[in-house]
C-alpha cells in the first residue's frame, strides 16, 4: 500500500511538472509572439525590475509606488529572480509554477478527507483541468496566483493541525493583493463555524479584517496618492471602500437587484459547471469563503470579473476543490466512476478553455513580428519610451514608459520622450491604422526626432538629442 502510495504522488507530481511546462509554454510563447500587455505584465515587470535595481518601484503607468496598487509586497522577492536575469519570462515561469502546484495540496487534501489515492490523483487533474488555471496563465501576470496553491495549502495545515505552516501561509496570502483578505477573513469564519477549527477560523478572521483596514485605509492611500484600485468599478455604490460597504449594509436591495439577472446566473454556471458533478447541497459549507469574491465580481460594473478569462474568480476555486472533495468522500456526487469524472473535467476545458486564441487573435500581428523585434533591439539607453500596450512590456527595464492608442489618446507633447515607437499596420485600442498614421506624421513633423527604423509600418523614432 505504501509502495503504491508513493506512486500515486509520482503521478501528481508528474502531472504537475508537466502542466508547468505547458502553461510557461504558451505564455511565453503568447509573449513573444508580442500579444501580451502593459495591463498588467508590463507593469509588474517593471515594478520587479525597478526593486531588483535598488530603486523606487514607482510604476510610470500608474504613476505611483507599487505598494499603492493593491498593497501587494508579496512581489518584492521575485525581484530576487531579476538579480540573476532581469527578464518578464521570470514572472510567467513563477505564474505557471503557482498555478501548477495547487494539484499537489489538492492530492493531500483528498487523502485527508479519507478519499483512495487513485480518486485523490483524480482530484489533482480535475483542478489542473479546471478552464481557469488555463486561462489566468494566459492573461498577462497577477501576484493572486501565488496564493492559488496556499489558499488548498493553509487548509490542508489548519486540518492536520499545523499552526505554525497555517500562519505563514495566511500571512502570504494577504501579501499577494488586498482584496484577498476578504476571501481570507470568509475563509476564517468557515473554519470557525463549519470546520471547527477554532484556533485556524479566529486568526484567518482577524488577521483578514485587519488586513483589510490596513491595506484600504492606510497603506494603498499613502502610496497611491489617496487612490484605491477599481473603486470606480462600484462608483453607483461610493466614492470609497467605507462609503461602499456603509451603502452595501444600509442598502441590501442593491445586491439582490445585481444577483437575480441572466449575466450573473450565466457567470455562476461558468464557474461551477466545470465541478457541477461534485457538488451536494449537504457539503458546501467550504463555498462560505467564496461568498467575498463572488459579491465584488457580480457588483462590478467591469464584465471582464465575470468571466473565466480574468483572474478576478481565482480565490473560488481553491474552495470549489475542497466542496467536491468533502462531497466525494461523503459518496454525494453525481458521477463517481473516476474515468467519467475525468472525461467530464476534459470536455470543460475543451469548451471553455482559451486554447484557441493560438491560432486566432494571437496570430493577427506575425506579419510584422520581425520589425517589431528589430525596432525594440534599436532602443539602446533608459530613456523615456512612448510606444503601444502590446509593445510595452518588451521595453519595461527602465524608470518611465508609457503606451498610447485611440482610446487612452495622444500625449499633448511628445518632447518629453526619448523613443517613440509604433505598429501602425496592427496597432492597439480600437486597431485604426488612420489614427496610427496620423501619429506618425504628427511626429515626423516634430524637429526633435528622427525616423531611425521603418519596415513593415513599423517605426521607431529617436530624439536627436539621444543620437548624439
Amino acid at each position: 500500500m505504501k509502495i503504491q502510495g508513493i506512486s500515486q504522488l509520482k503521478t501528481v507530481i508528474w502531472m504537475t511538472g508537466v502542466s508547468v511546462a505547458i502553461l510557461f509554454g504558451c505564455s511565453s510563447l503568447r509573449h513573444t509572439l508580442g500579444q501580451s500587455g502593459f495591463f498588467d505584465l508590463g507593469i509588474y515587470d517593471q515594478v520587479v525590475y525597478l526593486i531588483s535595481q535598488g530603486k523606487p518601484p514607482i510604476s510610470s503607468l500608474l504613476g505611483f509606488h507599487h505598494l499603492g496598487n493593491h498593497a501587494a509586497w508579496a512581489v518584492y522577492p521575485l525581484a530576487l529572480l531579476y538579480k540573476i536575469y532581469p527578464s518578464a519570462y521570470w514572472l510567467l515561469a513563477v505564474q505557471a509554477i503557482s498555478l501548477s502546484l495547487g494539484a499537489i495540496p489538492t492530492y493531500y487534501l483528498a487523502l485527508q478527507a479519507g478519499l483512495k489515492q487513485s480518486q485523490a490523483v483524480t482530484m489533482s487533474v480535475v483542478y489542473l483541468f479546471y478552464p481557469l488555471v488555463f486561462n489566468v496563465n494566459l492573461f498577462e501576470f497577477h501576484p493572486e496566483v501565488m496564493a492559488l496553491p496556499v489558499f488548498l495549502g493553509v487548509v490542508l495545515a489548519a486540518r492536520l493541525g499545523n499552526v505554525v505552516w497555517f500562519c505563514i501561509g495566511t500571512i502570504f496570502i494577504l501579501g499577494c493583493k488586498a482584496v484577498l483578505s476578504l476571501t481570507v477573513a470568509a475563509m476564517g469564519f468557515w473554519l470557525l463555524m463549519f470546520d471547527k477549527r477554532r484556533f485556524y477560523g479566529i486568526f484567518a478572521l482577524i488577521a483578514g479584517i485587519s488586513w483589510f483596514l490596513m491595506a484600504t485605509q492606510v497603506i494603498i492611500p499613502a502610496f497611491s496618492n489617496n487612490e484605491v484600485a477599481a473603486i470606480a468599478r462600484y462608483g453607483y455604490l461610493g466614492n470609497s471602500v467605507t462609503e461602499i460597504v456603509r451603502n452595501l449594509l444600509m442598502k441590501p436591495q442593491i445586491i439582490f437587484e445585481r444577483f437575480f439577472s441572466f449575466t450573473v446566473l450565466e457567470y455562476i454556471a461558468l464557474v461551477i459547471v466545470p465541478v457541477i458533478w461534485g457538488l451536494s447541497p449537504r457539503h458546501l459549507a467550504p463555498l462560505v469563503a467564496t461568498i467575498p469574491t463572488f459579491v465584488i465580481n457580480i457588483l462590478s460594473e467591469k464584465s471582464t470579473q465575470r468571466d473565466l478569462i480574468h483572474q478576478y474568480s481565482l480565490p473560488i476555486l481553491p474552495f470549489l476543490i475542497v466542496t467536491v472533495i468533502a462531497s466525494l468522500a461523503a459518496n454525494r456526487t453525481w458521477l463517481r466512476r473516476q474515468r467519467f469524472i475525468i472525461v467530464w473535467a476534459l470536455i470543460a476545458f475543451i469548451v471553455l478553455g482559451k486554447y484557441g486564441f493560438f491560432w486566432s487573435r494571437y496570430l493577427r500581428s506575425l506579419d510584422t513580428l520581425q520589425a517589431t523585434r528589430e525596432a525594440i533591439s534599436q532602443v539602446k539607453t533608459k530613456g523615456y519610451v512612448l510606444t503601444t500596450h502590446s509593445i510595452a512590456p518588451h521595453l519595461t527595464h527602465r524608470p518611465k514608459i508609457q503606451f498610447f492608442d485611440d482610446i487612452s489618446g495622444v500625449p499633448a507633447d511628445f518632447n518629453s520622450f526619448d523613443y517613440i515607437l509604433l505598429n501602425v499596420r496592427h496597432p492597439d485600442g480600437t486597431r485604426n491604422p488612420e489614427f496610427a498614421r496620423n501619429v506618425v506624421k504628427k511626429i515626423h513633423k516634430n524637429p526633435n526626432f528622427s525616423l531611425s527604423y521603418q519596415r513593415d509600418e513599423v517605426y521607431l523614432f529617436v530624439k536627436k538629442e539621444v543620437i548624439k
